[in-house]
């Protein structure tokens, strides 16, 4: 099937992009998209190899050209078809390590640079079912992009973005186009660093005021070992999920929240001065034209966990001015963005923290909604089970002790189901998949949700 071509779209990286890319090379730790797909039998082969080789299209067909100069901005490259081959396992695994071999493939090298940005593969398991899992880079695409690139990989349609070939510019083509590029964006850095110093000095007038005394943190042991942070996976029958939602004055969106607010208590994550859990929404902010690797929007939501098992009012209203003020009110920390290029590498992983809401004890909590069938269908059918993870390759516990632990909640309504990630790791607690697991148990019983959990 020959792709469709478009015109030409944009070639240089928004900033968010960019920082998230300068951020990998900075620290060497990489944000990744996973999605698996649990088939009870076998998926159909024809169709699933046809998938593979229709994905690497569209959003999911380019890389990263890093600028010439060290300050420059980078451009989007074509990098169409498969990233890398279909590894198709030949022998079963036991189904109780499901779970470590999805880990197993989520620490594969990717790479937006050199390639490959995403790769694919298949394990039978001993009971006959077949296991199926694509990770890609986020530098790539976020969720949306990748539910975007399934949908259209399993409908068949192949995009060509118009982006130019890798290494089509002459080093003196490119110096010449990088510099008269940043003298273009120049004015909008100028206003930058004005609002840059607004901001800083309000930074820094609000932790005088407001701020708790800090305590001085412990000595972490083994700070440069690198750790794979317990992630599991449970699914609700959506008429129960939503059933449940409304008996309690919710809706699916609050009740994701408190939720996440329970597990963070369950996790022993910190709560603020007034006992409420900070959350991190992010919200699609993407179009279907849309060629940003990352086009979401964030809303700050404080939610009370006392009561939200029994009562999502307050919750659903928090909720709601939360997304009202995100509308409304631009986040000042990406308005610093444009500075990224010119940030030292050594300061490049706190710009890129402000960016994505990696401050204090967040909980990043994300509702995806209602997606298309066609998503749990590479292989032909509906796959049984389908797990929404987004990972952390290369994270050194020294960086998750820094950010006092990590908790994120990911959940998708799909073919019946609700499908709910969660991954989690606190300093000063047993960090296993099995100590999670037991943890959401006990929230889903809290909100009185009956759940298999992988």
């Amino acid at each position: 099937m020959e792709a469709e071509t478009q015109p030409p779209a944009e070639s240089l990286l928004d900033y968010v992009d960019q920082a998230l890319f300068l951020g990998l090379r900075a620290t060497g730790q990489s944000a990744a998209m996973q999605m698996v797909w649990v088939y009870d039998d076998a998926p159909d082969w024809d169709e699933l190899r046809r998938f593979h080789q229709d994905f690497g299209f569209g959003l999911a067909g380019r890389l990263i050209e890093p600028s010439v100069l060290p300050f420059g901005r980078h451009r989007w490259v074509s990098a169409l078809g498969p990233a890398a081959p279909l590894d198709v396992a030949t022998t079963p695994r036991p189904r109780a390590e499901l779970s470590d071999w999805i880990d197993e493939r989520a620490q594969l090298p990717i790479d937006p640079e050199q390639g490959p940005a995403w790769h694919m593969a298949v394990q039978p398991l001993d009971d006959g079912a077949t296991a199926v899992t694509l990770v890609g880079s986020h530098c790539i695409g976020d969720g949306g992009a990748a539910f975007l690139s399934v949908f259209e990989a399993v409908m068949g349609a192949r995009r060509d973005l118009g982006y130019p070939l890798p290494k089509s510019r002459t080093r003196r083509q490119a110096l010449a186009a990088d510099a008269r590029q940043t003298l273009r964006d120049l004015p909008e850095v100028g206003r930058t660093l004005v609002a840059a110093g607004k901001f800083l000095k309000a930074r820094r007038r609000g932790t005088s005021t407001s701020a708790a005394p800090s305590q001085k943190k412990p000595v972490v042991a083994r700070p440069d070992e690198t750790v794979i942070v317990p992630a599991i996976s449970a699914f609700v029958d959506l008429a129960q999920w939503d059933a449940r939602a409304e008996a309690l004055g919710g809706n699916g969106h609050s009740l994701q929240a408190g939720l996440a607010a329970r597990l963070a208590v369950h996790q022993g994550r910190a709560l603020a001065a007034d006992g409420t859990v900070g959350l991190i929404v992010p919200i699609n902010d993407r179009t279907l034209e849309d060629t940003r690797a990352n086009a979401v929007k964030l809303a700050y939501v404080r939610v009370d966990p006392t009561h939200v098992a029994k009562d999502l009012t307050d919750t659903r209203t928090a909720v709601r001015e939360a997304l009202k003020v995100m509308r409304e009110k631009p986040d000042e920390a990406l308005a610093l963005l444009p500075l990224n290029p010119f940030v030292p590498k050594v300061a490049v992983r706190h710009t890129a923290d402000l960016a994505f809401g990696f401050t204090d004890q967040p909980v990043s909590s994300s509702n995806i909604g209602d997606l298309p069938v066609q998503v749990a269908s590479p292989g032909g059918a509906p796959a049984q089970q389908v797990m929404l993870r987004g990972i952390d390759q290369h994270i050194t516990r020294g960086v998750l002790e820094e950010r006092s632990g990590l908790l994120t909640v990911v959940s998708g309504r799909l073919d019946g189901k609700v499908t709910i990630t969660v991954v989690g790791y606190q300093p000063g607690v047993e960090n296993t998949k099995q100590a999670l697991r037991d943890r959401l148990a006990a929230v889903l019983e809290e909100f009185e949700l009956t759940a298999v959990i992988v």
